[in-house]
C-alpha cells in the first residue's frame, strides 16, 4: 500500500541517522512501531489503584496447591 506523505525531510534524515536505518521506509516503519508501543504502554497507568492486592500472598506457594 503505497502512500505519499509530506514529511519534513530533515526529520526523516535525523531519524534515519539516529536509528542507523538504511531506507526511509525502514525509518518510518520503526518510528511508527515505537510510537504505537509507547502509547500502548501508557494504558497500564489506567490500572493503578484499580487492582486489589492481598498482603502476604505468595505466587510461589500457590504453585504447590495443585
Amino acid at each position: 500500500m503505497a502512500k505519499n506523505l509530506d514529511i519534513d525531510d530533515s526529520l526523516i534524515e535525523r531519524a534515519k541517522k539516529a536509528g542507523m536505518h538504511k531506507t526511509k521506509k525502514e525509518t518510518v516503519t520503526r518510528a511508527l512501531t515505537e510510537y504505537i508501543k509507547r502509547r500502548e504502554q501508557t494504558k497500564i497507568k489506567e490500572l493503578f489503584g484499580k487492582k486489589e492486592y492481598v498482603e502476604g500472598y505468595s505466587y510461589k506457594d500457590s504453585r504447590y496447591l495443585n
